[in-house]
């Protein structure tokens, strides 16, 4: 089938079904579209596919075109009827952009709770596919970081990435907005960018060419855990996106492969390189180390749908020198997604607010059995854990009643160790931080028999 008529068959499809009336904002979705596109253009590919998204949405910018090639000039006239026609559905579901108000578009929700910018991750697995491995880093992620450290790192801004955003509903998401203003490298980019370089590689590593584009995501976005949690699950899926990326680059490697991407943005935009790029260039990326690999993820507070703080919260002066270690008890059972998490969240906060009359939910920070951390107090506000103690330190529960069971393996780190490092490398945790359990504290049978005996074993826990 030509292209021409490729996109003729993608443009009756969507008027048929009226998917861009209506469609959320969800990768869920996106990849049922696109199974309806693949089943109508069997002959495709998947090489054909995502070169017709690029072309469709714009990505034919000089950078990524010096890599991986233009798209095909025959795309070019049906391509304008379908931006004209479908502007909504193309412009949200994949041409970035952050509006004025806030908004990011081009950015999808998904079923781990976080948020993917479709650009970066696409041109990382056309990357992939063309099997262009020195393209893969510059086109999904290192020109986008180069850009936002050179841009911002005089600015007022407090850090240089980021930040993350809330959607309007996580069962219909329409919106994505940002708080307050935003550097060249969103957590969406950064995200869609790591996706695309940890795609983009394995699909280059294969003999065989995944038979299709929707597979591909659908394999590494939609993986529901069994009650083996992440300890059973397969090593690409995008709750393991930092694990992964971790493998993949260190902080050397990444320097390189920023530089040589100002090197060819420099060139092919007819700028000047800036004066101390290197230093800049090496600053970011200790900064992009710490933040997006030694952090786990950690799901706001909106995103979970906290309600708001009751009263004035009273603030923390870190770097603070303890950890407390609780389990929830109720929720008894760890959760496995985060819809379910998002939702034992809410029930603890409503117990908190309302049944013990705290200003907030008590936790500073909460561990599920999905790979997440999610925010409760935060860094930054006393939380309401450790009674006598909240001023001190840090109170991190895990989800789940651990009196004669362990949390697993991932879970057990996620507390034990990237939370931690997380927290030193920022500044919230001292180095020489000491652990203890909540029933060290308080009378408590708090954190659980099983998991209590764990936490004693830990490298950082202290007597009393």
């Amino acid at each position: 089938m030509s292209p021409v008529k490729w996109f003729v068959t993608l443009a009756v499809l969507i008027i048929g079904s009226k998917v861009n009336a209506a469609i959320p904002r969800h990768m869920d979705e996106f990849i049922r579209v696109l199974e309806h596109v693949e089943a109508q253009n069997p002959g495709l590919g998947p090489l054909g596919t995502v070169r017709a998204l690029r072309h469709l949405a714009g990505y034919g910018d000089l950078f990524a075109e010096s890599f991986l090639g233009s798209a095909n000039d025959d795309y070019s006239r049906a391509a304008l009827v379908l931006n004209v026609e479908f502007d909504d559905f193309i412009g949200k579901a994949l041409r970035h952009r952050v509006s004025e108000g806030g908004e990011e578009v081009g950015v999808v929700l998904i079923r781990d709770g976080t948020t993917v910018a479709m650009a970066p991750l696409l041109l990382g697995i056309e990357a992939g596919l063309q099997t262009k491995v020195d393209a893969l880093h510059a086109v999904a992620l290192t020109r986008t970081l180069g850009l936002s450290f050179l841009a911002f790192h005089n600015s007022l801004l407090p850090q240089r990435l980021g930040p993350s955003g809330c959607w309007d509903s996580v069962t219909w998401p329409a919106m994505f907005t940002l708080p307050g203003k935003p550097s060249l490298a969103t957590e969406a980019l950064i995200n869609g960018g790591m996706d695309g370089i940890i795609l983009g590689t394995e699909i280059s590593l294969l003999t065989q060419r995944p038979p299709t584009l929707s597979g591909l995501l659908k394999q590494y976005y939609s993986y529901s855990l069994g009650p083996g949690g992440l300890d059973s699950a397969p090593r690409l899926i995008s709750v393991l996106r930092r694990d992964n990326f971790r493998e993949l680059v260190s902080a050397a490697s990444l320097r390189k492969e920023v530089m040589s991407s100002m090197q060819v943005h420099w060139r092919l935009m007819g700028d000047v390189r800036a004066v101390g790029s290197k230093r800049i260039v090496k600053e970011g990326v200790q900064e992009f180390i710490q933040s997006y690999a030694n952090c786990p993820t950690i799901i706001p507070r909106c995103q979970w749908g906290a309600e708001p703080y009751r009263g004035t919260p009273t603030q923390l002066s870190p770097p603070l020198s303890y950890m407390y270690v609780h389990h929830t008890y109720e929720p008894g059972q760890p959760c496995l997604s985060f819809d379910q998490c998002a939702a034992d969240m809410r029930s603890m906060q409503r117990f908190h607010q309302d049944g013990n009359g705290w200003d907030d939910i008590g936790y500073s920070f909460v561990a599920g059995s999905d790979g997440n951390i999610y925010e409760g107090r935060g860094w930054a506000w006393q939380g309401a854990h450790t009674l006598g103690h909240n001023s001190k330190g840090y109170g991190v529960a895990i989800i789940g009643d651990f009196t004669s069971c362990l949390p697993s393996p991932r879970t057990l780190e996620l507390v034990r160790e990237r939370l931690p490092a997380c927290a030193v490398g920022s500044g919230h945790l001292s180095p020489g931080y000491i652990v203890h359990g909540h029933r060290q504290l308080v009378n408590t049978s708090c954190p659980g028999d099983t998991l209590y005996r764990e936490i004693q074993t830990w490298p950082h826990f202290r007597e009393v």
